[in-house]
């Protein structure tokens, strides 16, 4: 028996011996951050401007008039929980993502209108069907979104806007419209994930991910002249945004 044979038994029969490496089992939690990028799908249904004060009983839907919103980038930060080799919990967050709200169809023309911060938490159940000691570790997931509005601003180009459409439709009594607010409700919907991580070691891999989200929100526009409500106007926003994630991942 030659030894280069000798030492090549020796060395398979220790591999064989040592324990293998694994990438995700029972208890384990595994962290990801990176890049998020939010694509909205986004389309509304036409605006729908009501009086109020003297203006109270009229009501108008203004056909083609739609609002939309831009994409944003921020950083993201995921964290599993491991229930079983297969199975985990996982949780999404990230930093507020800043969306300006612009113009579609006949408002197209307008550009942006306002702007909107929102932070969409997202709980998930993930499936991963490769065995623990497999380096490549797809998994889907299907789980919840909550997405809460916050800091929503309108600009002068939305109440000329609003004052315009007033005028023309009212003839507005009270003057011109001065000023506008925005409130936009929050959402929860269903959220699907397909990702995968590649672990380089033990405690370290690389991560991609992307998501769907069903995100729906009643955007409301109040208008103001002098300080008096004038008018309102609303529509109900569909983003549906599809969300990519790129960036690392450390398990302990």
């Amino acid at each position: 028996m030659s030894r280069s044979f000798k030492l090549g038994v020796l060395a398979a029969a220790v591999m064989a011996a040592a324990p293998a490496a694994q990438a995700f089992e029972a208890g384990d939690f595994v962290v990801r951050a990176g890049a998020v990028h939010v694509a909205p799908d986004d389309s509304s249904d036409p605006l729908v401007v009501t009086g109020f004060g003297p203006l109270t009983g009229k009501k108008d839907r203004l056909a083609g008039t739609e609002v939309g919103v831009d994409s944003n980038t921020q950083l993201g930060l995921r964290a599993t929980y491991m229930f079983t080799e297969h199975l985990g919990l996982g949780v999404l967050g990230a930093t507020p993502f800043k969306h300006n709200i612009e113009g579609k169809d006949g408002l197209a023309g307008f550009g942006d209108l306002g702007e909107t911060k929102h932070l969409p938490p997202t709980i998930t159940l993930q499936y991963y069907p490769m065995p623990a000691t497999s380096k490549f570790q797809p998994y889907a997931g299907i789980g919840v979104n909550y997405t809460v509005f916050f800091e929503e601003d309108t600009n002068n180009t939305l109440t000329g806007v609003v004052d315009a459409t007033a005028n023309d439709l009212y003839g507005t009594p009270l003057g011109t419209v001065d000023s506008t607010d925005l409130d936009l409700d929050d959402s929860v919907g269903v959220a699907m994930e397909l990702g995968m991580d590649y672990m380089l070691n033990d405690n370290f891999g690389l991560n991609a991910a992307i998501w769907w989200a069903d995100i729906n929100t009643d955007a409301t526009i109040s208008a103001y002249s002098g300080g008096t409500k004038v008018a309102e106007v609303t529509t109900e926003v569909e983003i549906d945004p599809m969300v990519y994630m790129v960036g690392f991942t450390y398990k302990f």
